[in-house]
């Protein structure tokens, strides 16, 4: 372990200013939100010295509000808190479960979906599951507060679209509308703590006929980053979301992958895999809305 400082503001303003003041000192400063992540960099490959800024203290970073029309999680809040929201595990099903797959019971105690997110990992369980949902990254900065969608947040292996300055205060998902759902399902070669293989994230709205008239399908640990794959999403709409059109659909999860072959699993394993988590997680949505 190296030299480390640790600092937790109360406030947007404070947090930015000890962001500006480490930049300004040549310093580096690194944001933590849930911080698992985090520990082990520093106990492993990242041992630099750095000025440690927790979030947790944040109100923007520690609300959740469930709107009429839109819902806002903030980036420190811990996987445990929104599990155990049942008003939110029925409005996002999907990404409750995936929040719900990062490390043991213990980690998600202190692991937050901000922090998944800004860790950018390649096999970042909430990443599908949010980008399926349409979400929208709030960012805080020294030029005031922008917004990014979370399929554009991620640019690379553990590289985010933050700028200098720059901290996620939390995330803006419209509120599901009716016969409106959600599933994520991941592969892992253990029964559990491990990370994914390849992972699927589908949401879907049908008619009352049953029919597909919205979807967004995304795929991760296939690929750099996490993908939203809209051929998929096309393979849906417009169907009863039948074994016709889900073979379709993870036909096209699988063309748009680019896996890499390691000792968890091959270029070819995997593109077949996303395929079928993508059939699975279609049905599975698709069943919650029927309520079958």
């Amino acid at each position: 372990m190296g030299a480390y400082q640790y600092v937790a503001p109360t406030s947007v303003d404070e947090t930015l200013a000890v962001l500006k003041e480490a930049a300004a000192r040549g310093e580096r400063a690194q944001v933590l939100a849930g911080g698992t992540d985090l520990l082990v960099q520093m106990r492993g490959v990242d041992r630099a010295p750095r000025t440690i800024v927790d979030l947790k203290k944040l109100a923007e970073t520690s609300r959740l509000e469930l709107g009429e029309k839109e819902t806002y999680i903030g980036a420190a809040i811990c996987c445990a808190e929104l599990y155990e929201n049942a008003a939110l595990k029925a409005r996002y099903p999907g990404l409750l479960e995936a929040a719900d797959l990062i490390g043991s019971t213990q980690v998600q105690g202190r692991a937050s979906i901000g922090g998944n997110l800004c860790n950018a990992s390649p096999a970042g369980d909430t990443i599908p599951a949010l980008i399926a949902n349409a979400a929208i990254c709030v960012v805080a900065g020294p030029d005031g507060q922008r917004e990014i969608p979370v399929e554009d947040f991620v640019v690379g292996v553990q590289k985010n679209a933050l700028a200098q300055g720059e901290f996620l205060l939390g995330l803006k998902l419209k509120a599901p509308g009716p016969r409106t759902s959600d599933a994520y399902l991941r592969f892992i070669p253990r029964t559990e703590m491990d990370i994914a293989v390849a992972g699927c994230g589908v949401a879907l709205t049908l008619n009352d006929e049953g029919i597909c008239t919205d979807a967004r399908v995304s795929i991760g640990a296939v690929a750099p980053t996490a993908l939203l794959v809209n051929d998929a999403a096309k393979a849906l709409i417009g169907t009863p979301v039948d074994d016709e059109a889900l073979a379709a659909a993870g036909a096209a999860c699988t063309a748009a992958a680019s896996p890499i072959t390691d000792k968890r699993g091959t270029v070819e394993y995997r593109r077949r895999i996303v395929a079928v988590l993508c059939k699975r997680a279609g049905a599975i949505a698709r069943d919650r809305i029927l309520g079958v």
